[in-house]
């Protein structure tokens, strides 16, 4: 499976500490192991998936699509609840 960023993405994770990290990565393993373990979003996010997941005690959500017949796995944002939606609709 290949697994892309955004260049979008990687600007998040430039920003992360190393034990955040560490965080991220399992989650992204969890997804690589089980693609649609994320909640399908609806209406002008159709087609991306949004995984929750605790990085350092702190609700963190990890949006991604995920194409079945490529078998590719795009990392489209990271981020709080706060304004998350909103930032990933631009």
């Amino acid at each position: 499976m290949h697994v892309l960023q955004t260049p979008a993405f990687k600007k998040q994770i430039k920003k992360l500490h190393k034990n955040q990290k560490k965080d991220l990565d399992q989650a992204i393993k969890k997804i690589i192991e089980n693609p649609s373990i994320g909640d399908m979003k609806k209406g002008d996010l159709s087609g991306i998936q949004v995984y929750k997941f605790k990085m350092i005690n702190q609700l963190t959500l990890l949006a991604y699509e995920f194409y079945e017949s490529k078998m590719q796995l795009i990392m489209l944002a990271l981020g709080s609840h706060e304004n998350f939606y909103r930032n990933l609709k631009k």
